[in-house]
């Protein structure tokens, strides 16, 4: 077999295809997260208390250049070459993921239930007296 219909054979299987699918529509779906957190939810908690705006939280590594004279934000330190730990791009992100990570659950358990997927049933009186019996005689 050569190695193009070997990796013809590779690419093309359900599983390789299902994947492809997925990361494609995986990174749609984060965009479209991401601009609920930074354009909803963000200005929102910011808001409620009172202007908070992560993106702005950061310790500046270095000093900036002699003469800088600009605002002292993200976009315009980054802008100018100063060194920063923005921990608050850190938190917006980390939201982001956990709110991505909550709007999965939610498909996915919807998804279930449309599929109609139940967990398997009990097993029967007898097994589970079995394994009491096996329980109580490893003690």
């Amino acid at each position: 077999m050569s190695f193009m219909s070997e990796f013809r054979e590779f690419a093309v299987k359900g599983s390789v295809v299902d994947l492809a699918v997925g990361v494609i529509i995986g990174a749609a779906f984060g965009k479209i997260v991401d601009s609920l957190v930074k354009d909803l939810i963000m200005p929102v908690v910011s808001r409620i208390f009172g202007g908070l705006d992560f993106s702005n939280w950061f310790i500046m590594l270095g000093t900036p250049p002699p003469g800088y004279s600009g605002p002292m934000t993200y976009e315009a330190l980054t802008k100018a070459g100063v060194p920063l730990l923005a921990y608050g791009n850190v938190i917006t992100v980390a939201l982001n993921f956990v709110i991505l990570a909550f709007i999965i659950f939610l498909m996915v358990k919807q998804i279930n239930r449309m599929r109609g997927v139940t967990p398997p049933p009990p097993p029967p009186e007898n097994v589970q007296l079995l394994r009491e019996i096996r329980d109580a005689l490893k003690k």
